[in-house]
């Protein structure tokens, strides 16, 4: 087996026995981002220069016998809506084609302590509006599994990077579905933790009350080490929790003995690919065979999550992005007749088709006389979804749920249609709306070999219950350790 393809977990156990070095390995992810990237297309920029620099780094402190990081020397790709002092930032978009942050955002400041090794900048739907990486104003991104279907979104160049071994791991981020959705479709781990968990600082905002920034990774140990090293209080965000993070680990048991999973009525409805429904309730038996205790669940609130998402986040989107507006930084259109020439101007030629129309629909929204109608009431039945999962989380430890409808759709199938595309988040965006952690991991293929993602949910700050149900599960199955052959 390639270097590339091994987990954050193995690679470090070969650099303590000293069986490869960083350098070794960072050569091999690279090496591999040549051979592939051109038909993944999963990077906006890769820093080959600041890979090897780092890894060089990393080698000369495990050499002196520092070895307690499990990050040291591992490249890493984090999601291009994250700060990287000096390195450019654009959020896949042409109005911040050329920003460089003067600072890393916390979490890069923390894998940066402990020695991580920056292979890139993944691609993703313009400012992580979109569910298929279609929407990003350079290119589109393909699935590795199957190069004509979409890698999800709007973290598609982060699920696609780790599934093609273009990275070892990465950071995504997820307003609505935007790191589960991709993990489900490329065949991978992906976790949204719960909000308030991962600091925000230097995070380029698209939803303020639902971005959340979490880990994609090859198995849920590796999601575990990541969260390990992103979560905890953060000063510099008001948001961030001021609870103490446990080490996630220590919940990785094969043992679910006595867990009671809900399994909600809502979450199995028409219109779902029966691969889908199959693939998802057999792996809910197989925890029932491993001890956990299946319960019917309700969360009657369902129907109503796309609508009050599409208010909220094309709302706080509306207000989020007038900063750009040829003035401050980024993009500014070539000479505007006048000021507001020169705003108008710039939006429309920086901003891309979907980013617009999220702007209009939250401006309308938000707008004298709609105000009640639309964003108040959205923030009320917000309010009703986070109750039911309260409600539900009464008599049971975890939530089990298909991640997406259906397998990765092909590109272009969805585009002429908005409504379609976003229903592919049906399943995800409640989880958002409620705050509370989310967790995709592999469960089965359809009979097109098409990756499926089954959905694992826990209570506020219970990460661990959802990693120990997902760990349980995936030390029992094989589907982790398939990968796609490009």
């Amino acid at each position: 087996m390639e270097l590339y393809q091994l987990t954050i977990h193995e690679l470090h156990d070969m650099l303590k026995k000293g069986e490869t070095t960083s350098e070794t390995i960072t050569e091999s992810v690279l090496s591999r981002i040549k051979a592939v990237d051109g038909k993944v297309k999963a990077y906006i920029t890769v820093t080959e220069e600041v890979a090897r620099a780092q890894a060089r780094e990393a080698d000369k402190r495990i050499k002196a016998g520092d070895t307690s990081s499990p990050l040291l020397g591992i490249p890493i790709a984090v999601k291009d809506n994250m700060c990287t002092d000096g390195i450019k930032t654009t959020c896949a978009s042409k109005i911040l084609g050329n920003f460089v942050p003067p600072y890393d955002a916390t979490v890069v400041r923390n894998l940066k302590q402990a020695g991580y090794v920056l292979c890139g900048k993944p691609n993703m739907d313009e400012f992580a509006m979109g569910s298929s990486t279609e929407n990003s104003g350079f290119f589109i991104t393909k699935n590795p599994w199957d190069l004509e279907r979409i890698p999800g979104g709007s973290s598609g160049g982060s699920a696609a990077a780790v599934a093609a071994g273009e990275c070892i791991g990465a950071l995504g981020s997820d307003t609505g579905g935007s790191i589960r959705q991709p993990a489900s479709c490329c065949g991978v781990v992906g976790l949204k933790p719960t909000y308030g968990r991962v600091s925000r600082f230097g995070l380029v905002a698209f939803a303020s009350s639902l971005d959340q920034i979490g880990p994609i990774t090859k198995d849920v140990t590796d999601a575990a080490l990541l969260m390990n090293i992103i979560s905890g209080h953060d000063e510099k965000d008001s948001t961030s929790a001021n609870i103490p993070s446990p080490d996630y680990t220590r919940a990785l048991k094969k043992d679910v003995k006595g867990m009671k999973i809900g399994l909600p009525k809502e979450y199995f409805i028409e219109g779902m690919d029966p691969e889908v429904e199959k693939a998802v309730k057999d792996a809910v038996k197989m925890l029932e065979g491993l001890g956990a205790k299946v319960v019917q669940v309700s969360l009657p609130h369902t129907d109503y999550a796309v609508a009050t998402y599409y208010i909220l986040a094309t709302s706080e989107a509306s207000s989020n992005l007038a900063r750009y507006d040829g003035v401050k930084y980024g993009y500014r259109t070539q000479s505007p007749k006048d000021l507001m020439d020169m705003y108008m101007k710039s939006r429309a030629e920086g901003f891309g088709p979907e980013v617009k129309r999220r702007i209009m629909l939250g401006t309308y929204a938000l707008s004298a006389g709609y105000y009640d109608a639309y964003y108040k009431k959205g923030q009320q039945v917000r309010t009703l979804i986070k109750r039911d999962f309260d409600e539900a989380f009464k008599t049971v430890d975890v939530i089990a749920t298909p991640t997406a409808p259906t397998a990765a759709f092909k590109i272009g199938e969805k585009s002429s249609d908005p409504l379609q595309m976003y229903l592919s988040d049906i399943f995800t965006i409640s989880v958002n709306l409620a705050g509370i952690p989310g967790l995709s991991l592999p469960c089965g293929f359809t009979s097109g070999n098409l990756p499926i993602g089954l959905q694992l949910l826990g209570k506020h700050f219970d990460e661990e219950s959802i990693l120990h149900a997902a760990f349980a599960y995936e030390q029992a199955t094989e589907w982790h350790r398939k990968r796609a052959k490009l």
